[in-house]
């Protein structure tokens, strides 16, 4: 009844979330036989299922790459993430992860659930890598090395500076970016992108991620996880985990409001690295993450809700996004729209009201440069085509009534 409800107030989503359902049944039947490779696919879409989808999109020795290299990282992130691994068996595990992806006898009991039997499993990811193009496996092996060995420093360390919190995130999300640019010029699909911009492009995901998860990460157990810079929180509160309590809750809406500006800085340069990309596919690939990263970040800020719960963008604004991005003026718009809707929660009392303001108005200009954001346009997602919406509001009511009478009448013809 919950995704009836939230279809019939948004009715424009069915569609999308339609054509959503189908992709995920189409990418589940094209899992490959061999049992290495099945585990790796079928891993994939149980730990992330919409990032899964868009892999699938992409040509077959470069899907093959980016989905090792996705389990590959997720699988050293969950030694990272288990706080109940002491620290002194965890950094030598961080340290060699790369050279671990080698060996296919090699396993490490951690995580939980799917994550725990992806460690556990292990061997089928190593097989898998094995079999990639000398260039995959090069770039892989690097990204892995530097970001164990930058995870193993930050186990040790703290994010105080605002320093510390970009180079924190650089290991953990900014290599990433950079070998994914290694992995799409391999396939000769692109030019290398610079380090700089494929480094902003992993910063802008990881710090959406980070403000988004907040609470999750501060009630971990046995012990929290604490990723959000003193320099920024230390303005506000005495402790980090001060902002979940009630008694907080304006200073820790504009902490939270810093954190969010902070993550603004990056969105000119993630625009120029899409806007560089050829390859439809690839283009799609990185477009869909970053277009949600600016939709998260229009929900969280301001919004007190981020320390008390769960904050993300509906499913069917998710499919849609997913529907909709398909060239490089669907991302200005979507930029254009979402930082629209972020403008309009800017408070004037804010504490850095002006400065958030300023990077607003710098990302709709450069969106307006494209040509693009014209008077008359519709908006990529925040507006509903009214018309539209009746069509489907109607489609809706004529399945409903379709199937109870379809179950009407096997009822009446049981008894």
């Amino acid at each position: 009844m919950g995704s009836l409800g939230a279809i019939l107030k948004h009715p424009d989503d069915f569609y999308p979330l339609l054509k959503l359902k189908m992709a995920a049944r189409h990418a589940e039947k094209q899992i490959p036989p061999e049992p290495h490779w099945a585990f790796c696919y079928s891993m994939l879409h149980k730990v992330s299922r919409s990032f899964g989808l868009v892999i699938q999109q992409l040509g077959p020795q470069l899907r093959d790459a980016v989905c090792i290299f996705y389990l590959v990282l997720r699988a050293l992130d969950t030694v990272e993430d288990d706080t109940s691994i002491s620290t002194e068996v965890k950094v030598p595990i961080l340290k060699a992860f790369h050279r671990h992806i080698y060996d296919n006898n090699w396993h490490f009991s951690c995580g939980t659930k799917e994550y725990k039997i992806l460690m556990d499993e292990f061997h089928h990811v190593s097989n898998a890598f094995l079999e990639l193009g000398s260039g995959y496996k090069e770039a892989i092996e690097d990204i892995t090395m530097r970001m164990g060995a930058g995870m193993a420093k930050f186990i040790c360390k703290e994010v105080e500076t605002i320093d510390d919190y970009d180079e924190y995130c650089h290991y953990v999300a900014g290599l990433v970016g950079l070998g994914l640019s290694k992995l799409f010029h391999a396939s000769g699909a692109e030019d290398l992108a610079s380090d700089s911009l494929s480094n902003s492009m992993g910063l802008f995901l990881q710090k959406t991620n980070i403000i988004r998860d907040y609470l999750e990460d501060i009630n971990e157990i046995p012990k929290s996880r604490m990723f959000w810079p003193r320099k920024i929180w230390n303005k506000y509160v005495n402790k980090l985990e001060d902002l979940k309590y009630e008694e907080n809750s304006v200073k820790a809406v504009q902490c939270l409001n810093d954190m969010v500006t902070n993550a603004l800085l990056h969105v000119e340069d993630c625009l120029k690295y899409m806007s560089d990309l050829r390859d439809p596919a690839i283009f799609r690939f990185c477009a869909i993450p970053q277009i949600m990263a600016i939709g998260t970040l229009a929900l969280c800020y301001n919004n007190l809700q981020v320390f008390r719960g769960v904050v993300k963008m509906r499913r069917g604004l998710t499919a849609k996004v997913i529907d909709r991005t398909n060239k490089m003026s669907d991302v200005y718009g979507a930029f254009y729209d979402f930082s629209c809707m972020l403008k309009t929660k800017v408070d004037n009392n804010d504490p850095n009201a002006t400065k958030t303001l300023s990077r607003l108005e710098a990302i709709q200009k450069k969106c307006k440069e494209s040509g693009v954001i014209t008077p008359n346009r519709k908006s990529y997602v925040l507006e509903n085509d009214s018309g539209y919406n009746l069509v489907l509001i109607a489609i809706l009511f004529i399945i409903l009534a379709l199937v109870y009478a379809y179950l009407s009448s096997n009822l009446s013809n049981n008894r």
